[in-house]
C-alpha cells in the first residue's frame, strides 16, 4: 500500500499529475520539463488567438493608432491650408446707390450709381503682396450741366508691396515650412504607433503565454500537493510519521490552493489587458483569450553598436523628433528678420477709361457737347490699354522704437527650438539604453534559457530524491513542501527565459523601426 502510494506521489510530482497505483502501470517521467505542462495547458478554457490575428485586430481597433492616424490627417488639412495662404483669391463686389439730395445748385441733382470691382490678390512666396483690380462705375444724374448722362468711369491697377528686411522666403514660408516639418512629424509618429502596437500586442501576447504556463504550473504544484498530503495521511495511520509532518502538508496545499487562484486571476487579467488592447473580447461563453504560438528561440545577434545606429538613424520616433526640431526653426529663423526695422518698396500701375452718352447741355444761351462717347466696354478697355495711364512708386519704412517686441518673440522662439532639442537627445538617449537592454536580452537568451532548463531538471531530480529520503525516514515533509515550491519557481524561470527573448527581439523590431528583422 505504502510503495503504491509512493509510486502515485512520484509520477504526480514528475508526470503532471498523473499517478500509476493498485495495478496501474507507471507513466515515463517526459525528458522535457516542458512536455509535463501541455496537457494542463490545453485543457483551458478559452478562445485560441494567433499573434498575426491580435496584432491586425490591434491594428483596426487600437485607439492609440486610430488616434495617431487622425493627428496625421490634421497635419495634413493644416500643411494644404497654409500652402493656400499662396494660391490667387479672386474676389468682386458690386454697389448700387440711389441718393437725393435738396439744393438749389443748377450743378447738383438726385444720382443713381452702380460700382463694380473685381480683380485677384497674390502672396507669393518670397513674400511679395500683389493685387490687380478694375473698377467700374455708371452714373446717372438729373443735372441738367452733366455732359455725359449716364456717365461710364472704369479704372484699372496693378499695386504691389515687396518687403526688403523682412526675410523674403523665409519670413513668407515660415508657416508652410512648419507645417511641412510637422506632416513629417505625425507620419513618422503615425508609423512608429503602428510598430508600437505591434510590438506591445506581441509583449502581451507572450505575457500570456508566460500566464498559462504558470498557471500550469501552479496547478501541477497543487495537484502534487493534494497527493502529498493524501500520502502523508496515510503514513501517519500507519506511525511512520508524526502529526507534525502532516500539518505541513496541510498548510503547504492551503497555500498552493491560494496561490492557485492568483494565478488564475493574473491570467484573466493578462487576457483582459490584451482583449482591451486589441479590440476584440473571446467568444461568448468563454472567459478569456489563449496563445496558440510558441515564442521562437532563435534570432541573429547583431553587434550592440550597430545596432545602436541603425535605431539612431531608422527609429521613427527621433525622426518625428528632429522634425519637431525644424518646425520650430523655421520660425526662429524667420523672428529673426522680422525683429528688424521693415522697409517695403510700394508700387501701382494703372489707366483710367471715361464714356457715356452725352446730352446737350445749355448755358448762357450756347448749347455745349462733349465729344466724348460709348458704352461701359469702351471704358474697360481705355483702362486696359492705359489710355490714361497712370503710376506711383515709393518706399515704406517701420522702426519700432526699442525693438523689443521682435527681440522678445526671438528670444520666446529660439528658447522653444532649445527645448526642442533638448526632448531629441534625450529621447535618443532612452533609445540607445533601451536598444542596449534588448540586445542583452537576445545575447544571453540562449543561455538563459539553458540555464533555466538544467535549473528544472535539477529541481526535479532534488523531488525525486527526496521522496526516496521521505520514505526511508530520512527526511521530513518540510523539506519536500519546500523542495516543490523551489521546483515551481524553478518552472517558472523557464517559462519567463522562453518568453524574453522573444519580447527582446520585438522590442529591437520597435526601437530600429523594423530595421533589425528577427526570425519568426
Amino acid at each position: 500500500m505504502v510503495r503504491c502510494l509512493f509510486f502515485r506521489t512520484a509520477m504526480t510530482l514528475l508526470a503532471a499529475g498523473s499517478s500509476a497505483c493498485f495495478g496501474q502501470t507507471p507513466l515515463a517521467v517526459p525528458a522535457n520539463p516542458d512536455s509535463a505542462l501541455q496537457t494542463i495547458v490545453g485543457s483551458l478554457d478559452g478562445t485560441p488567438l494567433s499573434l498575426h490575428d491580435a496584432v491586425q485586430s490591434a491594428l483596426h481597433n487600437s485607439t492609440s493608432v486610430l488616434t495617431a492616424e487622425a493627428a496625421l490627417m490634421a497635419a495634413g488639412g493644416a500643411r494644404r491650408r497654409e500652402a493656400g495662404a499662396f494660391d490667387p483669391t479672386l474676389f468682386f463686389s458690386f454697389d448700387r446707390m440711389n441718393q437725393e439730395l435738396p439744393s438749389v445748385s443748377l450743378f447738383t441733382g438726385n444720382t443713381n450709381q452702380n460700382t463694380m470691382t473685381g480683380g485677384v490678390r497674390w502672396n507669393l512666396p518670397i513674400g511679395t503682396n500683389i493685387e490687380a483690380s478694375l473698377n467700374t462705375v455708371r452714373l446717372e444724374t438729373n443735372s441738367t450741366f452733366a455732359f455725359l448722362n449716364p456717365q461710364f468711369t472704369a479704372y484699372g491697377t496693378v499695386n504691389l508691396r515687396q518687403p526688403l528686411l523682412g526675410g523674403l522666403f523665409v519670413s513668407a514660408q515660415k508657416n508652410l515650412t512648419k507645417a511641412d516639418r510637422e506632416l513629417e512629424a505625425a507620419r513618422a509618429r503615425y508609423d512608429q504607433e503602428v510598430l508600437a502596437v505591434g510590438t506591445q500586442v506581441e509583449v502581451s501576447y507572450w505575457d500570456l503565454y508566460a500566464a498559462e504556463r504558470d498557471y500550469a504550473v501552479q496547478k501541477l504544484t497543487r495537484d502534487r500537493a493534494e497527493a502529498f498530503l493524501r500520502d502523508t495521511e496515510t503514513r501517519a495511520k500507519t506511525g511512520l510519521i508524526g502529526p507534525n509532518q502532516v500539518a505541513n502538508a496541510r498548510t503547504f496545499l492551503a497555500e498552493q490552493e491560494i496561490l492557485l487562484l492568483d494565478r488564475e486571476e493574473g491570467l484573466d487579467r493578462i487576457s483582459d489587458e490584451l482583449s482591451s488592447l486589441i479590440g476584440k473580447r473571446p467568444d461568448a461563453g468563454k472567459t478569456r483569450l489563449l496563445s496558440v504560438d510558441n515564442p521562437p528561440d532563435d534570432f541573429p545577434i547583431e553587434d550592440a553598436d550597430l545596432l545602436v545606429e541603425r535605431s539612431m538613424e531608422k527609429n521613427l520616433a527621433l525622426q518625428a523628433a528632429k522634425a519637431d526640431v525644424e518646425a520650430r526653426r523655421a520660425l526662429s529663423r524667420a523672428a529673426f528678420w522680422e525683429a528688424l526695422p521693415s522697409v517695403d518698396v510700394v508700387g501701382s500701375i494703372g489707366g483710367n477709361g471715361l464714356t457715356g452718352t452725352p446730352q446737350d447741355v445749355i448755358f448762357l444761351g450756347d448749347t455745349l457737347r462733349t465729344a466724348v462717347s460709348g458704352t461701359s466696354a469702351d471704358a474697360v478697355r481705355q483702362a486696359m490699354k492705359r489710355t490714361y495711364p497712370t503710376w506711383s512708386v515709393g518706399i515704406e519704412v517701420t522702426v519700432p522704437i526699442g525693438l523689443r517686441t521682435g527681440l522678445g518673440e526671438q528670444d520666446r522662439l529660439d528658447a522653444e527650438v532649445i527645448v526642442a532639442e533638448q526632448r531629441q537627445i534625450q529621447q535618443s538617449r532612452i533609445v540607445e539604453e533601451e536598444v542596449r537592454a534588448s540586445y542583452r536580452d537576445l545575447l544571453n537568451g540562449k543561455r538563459r534559457l539553458k540555464a533555466a532548463r538544467e535549473g528544472v531538471e535539477a529541481a526535479q531530480e532534488q523531488v525525486r530524491i527526496g521522496l526516496i529520503e521521505f520514505q526511508n525516514g530520512r527526511s521530513t515533509a518540510f523539506e519536500l513542501v519546500r523542495l516543490g515550491a523551489d521546483f515551481a519557481v524553478a518552472q517558472q524561470r523557464y517559462t519567463q527565459a522562453l518568453v524574453r527573448s522573444a519580447k527582446g527581439a520585438a522590442n529591437l523590431r520597435q526601437l530600429t523601426s523594423g530595421a533589425y528583422l528577427a526570425t519568426q
